[in-house]
C-alpha cells in the first residue's frame, strides 16, 4: 500500500490502565512493526519539519530515539539522545521534573549542544508537556535554542501544548 494512503491512526493501539489505573496509553509499537507505517511516519514528520531552520534532532528516551534517528538521517541533521540518569557515558547535565503520574529525571551529554545550535525535540507522544519542558530547559542550560517539538501522537485533551509557549509544536495525530 502506498504510504500516502495509510491512516496512521489504524496502527495505534489503546492500552487501558497502563502504566497505572485511569491512564489510556497510546501504544505506537504496532506502527513501528509495520514497515510502510513506519516509513510513512518518518516521511510525514520530515514534511512537517521541512520549513524549519535547525541543526539537531533531540530524541527523548526511548521512543524518541526510534523516530528521531531515522528522521535525523533523512533530514541530514545531527541526533542527540536525552536519557534517563546513569545511561550516558560522559559528563552530563541533569534535570528533575514532574510527570502526570510521578516524577522523572533526564540527562544529556554536557557537550551535546552549545550556544548557537538550534534543535527540534522529537518524541512519540505529547501528553501534559512535562518531559518536553524539562528537555527544553536542559538544552537551554547548554546554550541551545529549541525551535520546535514534533510528535507522532498528541493527547490534545491534556493541553500539553499550553506548557510550551513560543515553541512550534507539530503532531501527526491528535486525540
Amino acid at each position: 500500500m502506498p504510504t500516502a494512503k495509510l491512516n496512521l491512526a489504524d496502527f495505534i493501539r489503546d492500552i487501558p490502565d497502563f502504566p497505572q489505573p485511569g491512564i489510556l496509553f497510546k501504544d505506537v509499537t504496532p506502527l513501528m512493526r509495520e514497515p510502510a507505517a513506519l516509513r510513512a511516519t518518518i516521511d510525514r514528520l520530515a514534511e512537517q519539519l521541512a520549513d524549519l531552520d535547525f541543526d539537531h534532532l533531540v530524541g527523548i528516551e526511548s521512543r524518541g530515539f526510534i523516530f528521531g534517528a531515522p528522521l535525523a538521517y533523512k533530514l541530514g541533521k545531527g541526533f542527540v539522545p536525552i536519557r534517563k540518569p546513569g545511561k550516558l557515558p560522559y559528563h552530563t547535565e541533569r534535570i528533575d521534573y514532574t510527570l502526570e503520574y510521578g516524577s522523572g529525571s533526564l540527562e544529556v551529554h554536557a557537550d551535546a549542544l552549545e550556544a548557537g545550535h538550534r534543535a527540534v525535540i522529537i518524541d512519540d507522544l505529547l501528553a501534559t508537556g512535562g518531559t518536553v519542558c524539562a528537555t527544553r530547559e536542559l538544552l537551554g542550560r547548554l546554550g541551545a535554542e529549541v525551535v520546535a517539538a514534533a510528535f507522532v501522537v498528541e493527547l490534545g485533551f491534556l493541553n500539553g501544548r499550553e506548557k510550551l509557549p513560543g515553541l512550534s509544536v507539530r503532531s501527526l495525530l491528535t486525540y
